[in-house]
């Protein structure tokens, strides 16, 4: 299991075919994506690549992620995240990840947080008919009706579908294929919508209920490197087809 890439929503937009036909695209972008630190299984306790996407200022990060991007010797990154690998996958730090760690027409998986909606009533929320517009009901056809029981119990279970907070949520879209990708402008276009706003940063692996191209880009595994020991200035992952 090799890791995923962290990227940055820009939008969406439509791509044209050979044949003319035009498909729908999400537009994500790498910018610098980067592996920050590896987790390992005999120092951690299990096999993990952090990876780091985006440029930050240094004023807006703190004191204790500057010393570990210092340790690293990357730039600070706007967002980072982990992502779980196989022990013959796991990647140097430093190492610079590219769009064509994925290849068109593979699928991914895609995960990110989902726009919030703040606070919305059952109907919209959890999708209820509503009441009837007649027949004694009064100013309440959109509420979702009662929601206690009796005596025994005599409380609301909890997760009852009720009005509430919508949105702003982890939600992670399955077998979403990858249409193209650009190098030279760090881009990569997955057909239809992914979960968030736009400038929002998503998680995008390989598809787990869909096999692994061959021709998939696969990254070459890092050397076994002591943590006292600091990557070569300017290392930077080469990927292969």
């Amino acid at each position: 299991m090799r890791t995923g890439l962290l990227a940055q929503k820009l939008g969406m937009t439509r791509i044209f075919t050979a044949d003319g036909e035009h498909v729908p695209v999400t537009v994500l972008k790498l910018d610098n994506c980067q592996v920050v630190a590896v987790r390992r299984q005999d120092s951690d306790g299990y096999d993990a690549v952090q990876l780091g996407n985006g440029a930050a200022k240094v004023k807006n990060v703190g004191q204790a992620m500057r010393g570990h991007f210092a340790k690293a010797k990357v730039e600070p990154k706007r967002k980072v995240t982990e992502f779980r690998v196989s022990t013959d996958a796991l990647l140097e730090v430093g190492q610079e990840l590219s769009p064509e760690h994925f290849v068109p027409g593979q699928y991914v998986d895609v995960a990110g947080i989902t726009i919030g909606k703040g606070f919305a009533g059952a109907m919209k929320r959890h999708h209820y008919h509503g009441l009837r517009a007649s027949h004694g009901v009064s100013v309440s056809h959109r509420s979702h009706g009662s929601t206690g029981n009796s005596q025994d119990p005599g409380r609301v279970f909890k997760g009852k579908k009720m009005a509430g907070h919508m949105g702003d949520r982890r939600v992670t879209t399955q077998n979403l294929e990858v249409v193209a990708t650009d190098l030279a402008r760090g881009l990569v276009m997955i057909k239809g919508a992914v979960p968030g706003s736009k400038g929002n940063y998503v998680e995008v692996r390989d598809a787990l209920k869909k096999s692994l191209p061959e021709r998939a880009a696969e990254e070459t595994p890092a050397e076994d490197v002591g943590s006292e020991q600091a990557p070569a200035e300017g290392a930077a992952g080469e990927t292969k087809d």
